[in-house]
């Protein structure tokens, strides 16, 4: 369902830029709109036009409003490169049913990169009076207190924690059962920011500290994810699946080399891996060519936790825009479980909150339907300011996979691990 009102026709104009400035600086520092991935990336000031989206259809009825707005639009487009010309910025939630609004964001002006070359796109109604090609300044610095997060309180009372294990226990009692292989159970966190904070501060840790990870700010949502749920671009399709977690021991390098081993031999992690691979396979296989794996999964290093990966390659194989690739792989067994259907229905059971964003989707998609998308994971959701005190809530969530012989106590853990990004940026 949509409750968008008719879009106006839009121009996007690009020109490159001589020099790449620092794009996070450029964000707005109560509303920022950032993707950024060391040397590429881009920042959107402004905002010219919001799709919102919900429920079962959010994805194919993005796609199809999108597709609209694209094929009226005028390009003019020197750059030529992933992210120039017109371009909206995205976030969808994870579940059919959530209160969380799935939107498109079109930003009235977006500052870009790609590796040396830099560029500069202004988006605007096509009978509003162009606006000069110029990078805007940075705007002031602004105070930062910091969050400090506790164990969210759930809506029915009792212990976060306590409920937590439980689903966890619950969930392998039911795999035990046979209903389902595999399940991710999430828990949350929540803090209060206060108001007039600088929220480029949380932003520039994350993309310090997490070089591997495209770090993100769209609508409220910020983060780091390490997962790239489809990066389609040129007829190229790609994608990263995450699946199996070990926290890292960077104080001790033999205890950190000893989880990294750990994780590659265990049978546990192993297995939950190759749900998450083929539930990606499976989904992607009528959209693509030439699917491609990487022989064995991989330990891929982040400064919290090491994950087994598995990089994807195919050629796209009808023309399919990055959101609609988007909605035929989500949810992925990574985030969801296998079967899909009975593990999000046992989610909806199990976890006594909405995920909202959490393990939805966040990317862009420019007006060829190409795009880059990751899994909203190491994120948290900033709620609107308060009306007196301009304070914002702040939710932060992580699960893990449960399989046969999951440990309640070792899955607890890892969710700690998971989130120490999102604790770390908006630390003091």
């Amino acid at each position: 369902m949509t409750s968008t009102p008719p879009a106006p026709r839009l121009r996007a104009t690009t020109r490159p830029l001589e020099h790449a400035p620092d794009l996070i600086s450029l964000a707005d520092p109560n509303a920022p709109m950032i993707w950024s991935r060391g040397d590429r990336g881009c920042v959107g000031v402004g905002e010219v036009l919001r799709l919102s989206f919900s429920g079962p259809h959010r994805f194919t009825d993005a796609a199809a409003a999108w597709r609209r707005i694209a094929e009226t639009a005028i390009v003019d487009d020197s750059v030529r490169m992933p992210g120039s010309g017109l371009i909206a910025l995205g976030t969808f939630a994870f579940a059919d049913a959530s209160s969380a609004e799935s939107v498109l964001i079109v930003p009235r002006l977006l500052v870009a990169r790609h590796r040396g070359q830099a560029w500069i796109t202004e988006i605007a109604a096509v009978d509003a009076d162009p606006a000069p090609l110029a990078v805007p300044d940075a705007p002031a610095s602004r105070a930062w207190e910091g969050v400090r997060f506790r164990d969210r309180a759930l809506a029915t009372g009792g212990d976060s924690v306590a409920s937590y294990l439980a689903g966890v226990r619950e969930a392998g009692a039911r795999i035990e059962r046979g209903e389902f292989e595999k399940i991710v159970i999430a828990r949350q966190l929540e803090g209060a920011l206060p108001g007039a904070s600088d929220l480029r501060v949380p932003l520039t840790r994350l993309a310090e500290h997490y070089l591997d990870c495209w770090t993100f700010a769209v609508d409220g949502l910020i983060g780091a994810s390490p997962e790239t749920l489809i990066r389609s671009t040129s007829g190229a399709v790609s994608a990263r699946v995450l699946a199996g977690t070990r926290g890292r021991h960077s104080e001790d390098a033999a205890r950190d080399a000893r989880a990294r081993d750990e994780l590659l031999t265990s049978a546990k992690e192993q297995h939950e891996h190759a749900f998450a691979v083929q539930s990606v396979v499976t989904a992607l296989s009528p959209h693509v060519r030439d699917l491609r794996t990487s022989e064995e999964p991989f330990p891929l290093q982040l400064p919290n936790v090491w994950h087994l990966a598995t990089d994807l390659g195919a050629a796209l194989g009808e023309q399919s825009s990055s959101i609609e690739l988007v909605g035929a792989l989500h949810p992925t067994a990574a985030v969801a479980g296998t079967p899909t259907a009975t593990a999000v229905a046992a989610i909806a059971e199990l976890e006594p909150f909405d995920r909202g964003r959490y393990s939805g989707a966040v990317g862009w998609i420019d007006a060829d339907g190409d795009g880059e998308w990751v899994i909203a994971l190491r994120c948290a959701q900033l709620g609107a300011p308060d009306a007196q005190t301009g304070a914002r809530a702040v939710v932060a969530s992580a699960g893990g996979g449960i399989v046969a012989g999951s440990d309640p106590d070792h899955e607890l853990g890892e969710t700690v691990s998971k989130f120490r990004p999102i604790t770390e940026a908006f630390a003091r």
